[in-house]
């Protein structure tokens, strides 16, 4: 059994793994977005992304931010082997709306804002509305859950040398 450092350090990659495939899928596979979460309107990429790149000796980190930033930058970073590290999102689903950032290191999510609940106006509706705050979190976290299974499915997979890495690659070298 490997120690607990080593495994971290052998395996980080996999979060910013996650988090470029996850901006493909946002950009180029909403449709399989959907069969993960079939209650899901729409995932999007928000106003923050932070991309390192740790090919060199010391580690370029680039970060994009503002809500009228283009992420042409960032498309750039790609290019030149950044992966992206950290990711604000947009969630949508009925007529919620959820705003976070995922962190790939550690897959944590951070700066959750889910959708606001009706106000409280009795004691007695205290528990009711603390439950509904819980599920409107829970629903972040079981969303990041499926899209990582399905993502480890796929890079375990025979078929992500054979067709997945060739699709990201044609997707960051096509803008």
């Amino acid at each position: 059994m490997l120690d607990v450092s080593v495994s971290y350090d052998r395996y980080r990659f996999l979060g910013n793994e996650f988090l470029t495939w996850l901006w493909h899928a946002i950009e180029k596979d909403q449709r399989l977005l959907s069969t993960i979460d079939p209650e899901m309107a729409a995932l999007e990429v928000g106003n923050r992304m932070v991309l390192e790149n740790h090919a060199h000796e010391a580690p370029e980190v680039v970060t994009i931010k503002g809500d009228d930033a283009g992420l042409e930058e960032a498309m750039m970073a790609l290019r030149k082997g950044a992966m992206v590290a950290e990711m604000n999102l947009h969630y949508r689903s009925g007529d919620h709306q959820w705003r976070f950032n995922l962190k790939g290191e550690s897959l944590g999510v951070a700066g959750l804002k889910p959708p606001d609940t009706g106000a409280v106006e009795s004691q007695e509706e205290i528990e009711g509305a603390l439950l509904e705050r819980v599920y409107l979190c829970e629903r972040v976290t079981a969303l990041m859950d499926a899209l990582y299974r399905h993502f480890i499915h796929l890079r375990v997979s025979d078929n992500w040398e054979k067709e997945t890495v060739p699709i990201l690659k044609d997707w960051i070298h096509s803008v």
